[in-house]
């Protein structure tokens, strides 16, 4: 009978959206979340990104190794992230063509459309 060591990788990714307007269908609310997180025998790295309309991605990474203990300097001594991003003109385009579709989406849903 052989003695085998076994590894154990996974990985996990969510992302959710929320929309939300007033009468005159204007856009007033939204926001969006992402979360992914990476397991490997060394331990796991959680990575959230969430943005409210009109402010600025706040990322975030945080490291655990594989006994589930936080590790405040990041894996193999990498410092832990957080960050604000501005949002260049590109980004903002692309905002703007998401909200769009956001609301014309959920017109539909509501037979606005």
């Amino acid at each position: 009978m052989s003695n085998q060591n076994s590894s154990s990788y996974s990985s996990y990714s969510s992302v959710s959206y929320s929309s939300s307007s007033n009468v005159n269908g204007e856009q007033v609310s939204g926001s969006r979340h992402a979360q992914t997180s990476h397991t490997d025998p060394s331990g796991t790295t959680v990575s959230t990104a969430s943005q409210n309309l009109g402010e600025p991605v706040i990322r975030e990474q945080r490291h655990f190794d594989s006994q589930g203990r936080e590790q405040l300097g990041g894996p193999q001594g990498a410092t832990a992230s957080r960050r604000i991003e501005d949002v260049d003109e590109e980004q903002a385009r692309r905002d703007r063509e998401y909200e769009e579709r956001i609301e014309e989406e959920y017109a539909k849903r509501e037979g606005g459309a």
